[in-house]
């Protein structure tokens, strides 16, 4: 969050700091503090999350404290030059009001972070969830409403759309196949191709490449959970599933950005839902990129192969659950476009935890589809592992063979460092891991690092008089795609639907104390809408980058275009019409001071508030670009062919190689370009 902080030890949170954190939670969630067992709990629980973070994580948190806490950080402000701490409940909420305003961005950036985590803590608690009514984990209470539970289906194209599941039963434990032992201290590992990531990009390459004869291992620098770990206990999985424990975001704190870190990636987390590329998009990789085979036409026998392999199916109409009804009834009364989506599932329950894991085997991610496959064809898995560098060994030939250190840290055990050597290494580590792993390795410059997307996104919430237990049911469903490419040249917005777990809720959620507090009891009628921007709009510019730097950091700066600015007004304006279309009695956005929208007439508020950094609350599942592949190696990371510039041998195979942001989810893309990849080494010839 404050760039240059260095990493702290892995201790208690020191007496002040601990002190600030105690008074900045009991104004942040007041409620929680009406007896003091409950509010000491908290703090506990708080400053356990802390400790847990890996160390430069914990020292952005630490130095956030210090800062609120500083006497003369709260002079500026005007108030009594004293510890936070020590201030009265009202100066403290003046104070973390006038923050949260401030034009002072690093004020806005400190108090956003500290409010994120306590709220995430808070409602994260049994009695927190309890008060809302949330019904929490769906493997111990069974279906509660007619949107749960097993999905027979109806025929669509003289298929099923769901199979329907057999029982709702907790799976018995299976196998654990994704622990490998490597030799470790001075000892070398060879292989063919060395996989670096295990999300949908990697294991769609290890199993292509293992399937087609290669000698493949595939590095995961998260854990591998597997059905009996996924306990449908969100706040706790949020931890173990998530870049960061969940808390990653840009260095100002601005963007919080969801990227999974666990054995396949974005497939084990995300919301399942299956979007081919637009064909405009790809007309204009081609036009501006130099794209090569990848056209419509190029592509449509790739999709047609990725959605058989993940059983993607259209959802009924009949299937939604009350959040996505309010997307489509809403769009539908104002005639706007509105299409049910398709999800990788099979024998979909309706469980509502996706996000957390599939408890079932039915979401088709990576973990029951690519991986097994890769592993059945002789590729080893090998998970808490991360590549620290990549050197070549050898010089000469198509694939140079190439050194790749590696440490490995399972969890409760020391860490060790272990050496692969291989002919071709794919790096599929995201698009904030792979370029700061390839500038980490001297394979830097160029696009590597730039042109970061985030298909930014923004909420508003809306209060109905019947029950939408977000929650609940598939998560999304439908997509409102009106206003994509009208008028936009291509870079419009699109508007889903979210899940609305309650300390997800809470943490999007605007302002602290009794409004907050207020908002949040409204939980079990409140209605969600997510609008992405496609960003990039401002053709050519940077909008964000992602640096590796020398004290071990990853450094991430992201700010919103002019023009792309423009369109998140216009994504939120549309999302609130929605929501009153829907029968909404109140709407309101997630600005630093939330706009309130009872009618129509109230819309206009929107355009006017501003949307800077912390101004309002932006997030980003979809996060992409930053080692695009193109023919310009000034701007571009990898060649048309997804080889690093420079690098031979080494390829690229993650949402990082996307040369623009989609405009869509970008799942199916992703292993798209990772199969292209793929079959470009094997055609080349074979690496072992």
């Amino acid at each position: 969050m404050v760039p240059g902080t260095s990493p702290s030890k892995a201790e208690p949170l020191s007496d002040i700091r601990r002190a600030t954190l105690a008074a900045a939670a009991g104004r942040i969630v007041p409620h929680a503090f009406a007896t003091p067992e409950r509010g000491a709990a908290l703090v506990t629980a708080i400053a356990g999350v802390i400790s847990r973070l890996p160390p430069l994580k914990r020292g952005d948190l630490e130095t956030a404290l210090d800062l609120l806490g500083s006497r003369w950080a709260i002079l500026a402000t005007g108030i009594h030059p004293v510890p936070f701490a020590i201030l009265g409940a009202a100066e403290q909420d003046r104070l973390l009001d006038r923050w949260i305003r401030s034009r002072v961005a690093v004020m806005r950036s400190v108090v956003q972070a500290i409010r994120r985590l306590v709220l995430l803590a808070e409602y994260a608690t049994p009695q927190a969830m309890e008060e809302l009514g949330y019904h929490g984990a769906y493997f111990s209470r069974g279906p509660q409403f007619e949107w749960e539970g097993p999905l027979a289906g109806t025929p669509t194209d003289n298929e099923p759309v769901f199979r329907g599941a057999r029982s709702t039963a907790v799976p018995s434990p299976r196998p654990n196949p994704w622990k490998t032992d490597l030799p470790s201290g001075d000892s070398v590992l060879k292989t063919g191709v060395l996989v670096i990531g295990s999300g949908a990009g990697g294991a769609v390459a290890a199993a292509r490449l293992a399937e087609s004869g290669h000698q493949v291992i595939v590095l995961e620098e998260g854990g591998a959970l597997d059905a009996e770990n996924f306990t449908e206990n969100e706040p706790l999985l949020r931890g173990r599933l998530y870049a960061e424990s969940g808390l990653r975001a840009t260095d100002d704190a601005s963007v919080s950005m969801l990227q999974g870190a666990t054995l396949g990636g974005g497939t084990t987390v995300n919301w399942m839902i299956m979007l081919r590329t637009p064909d405009w998009v790809l007309e204009e990789w081609s036009a501006r990129h130099g794209t090569e085979g990848m056209t419509p036409r190029d592509l449509a026998p790739v999709f047609d192969r990725i959605e058989r392999e993940v059983h993607a199916r259209t959802v009924p109409d009949d299937a939604h659950s009350p959040n996505n009804r309010t997307l489509i009834d809403g769009a539908r009364k104002l005639g706007w476009s509105v299409q049910p989506a398709r999800i990788n599932a099979s024998d979909c329950i309706r469980s509502g935890f996706c996000g957390s894991g599939c408890r079932y085997g039915a979401k088709q991610s990576a973990l029951v589809t690519f991986l097994p496959r890769a592993v059945a064809a002789g590729a080893r898995i090998v998970t808490s592992a991360r590549a620290t560098r990549i050197e070549i060994a050898e010089r000469g030939g198509a694939f140079p063979v190439k050194r790749v250190t590696v440490v490995i840290s399972p969890r409760g055990e020391a860490p060790r460092t272990v050496t692969i050597e291989a002919p071709v290494v794919v790096v599929a580590a995201g698009a904030v891991g792979t370029p700061a792993l390839l500038q980490a390795s001297g394979f830097g410059g160029g696009g590597v690092g730039r042109f970061l997307r985030l298909h930014p996104t923004s909420m508003v919430l809306a209060t109905h008089d019947h029950e939408i237990w977000g929650a609940t049911g598939i998560p999304l469903s439908a997509v409102c795609d009106e206003h994509l490419r009208h008028d936009t040249n291509g870079y419009g917005f699109w508007i889903e639907c979210p899940p609305a777990y309650p300390s997800i809720a809470a943490a999007a959620v605007q302002g602290f104390g009794a409004g907050h507090r207020e908002t949040m009891l409204r939980y079990r009628s409140c209605a969600s809408l997510i609008t992405l921007v496609r960003d990039g709009a401002d053709l050519g510019v940077s909008n964000g980058d992602v640096t590796a730097l020398r004290n071990g950091r990853t450094r991430i700066r992201y700010r919103l275009g002019a023009a792309d600015a423009r369109h998140l007004k216009a994504a939120i304006t549309a999302a609130a019409r929605i929501q009153l279309a829907s029968g909404a009695r109140e709407v309101q956005t997630l600005h630093a001071k939330p706009v309130i929208i009872r009618s129509e007439a109230d819309l206009s508020l929107i355009d006017g508030r501003p949307v800077g950094p912390n101004e309002i609350a932006l997030f980003s599942a979809h996060v992409n670009g930053t080692c695009r592949l193109g023919i310009d190696e000034s701007v571009s990371g990898t060649d048309p062919h997804g080889e690093r510039f420079g690098a031979p041998g080494v390829f690229v195979a993650d949402g990082s190689l996307l040369p623009t942001a989609l405009g869509v989810n970008p799942q199916e893309t992703i292993m798209a370009l990772s199969t292209l990849v793929a079959e470009r080494i094997a055609a080349r010839r074979h690496p072992g």
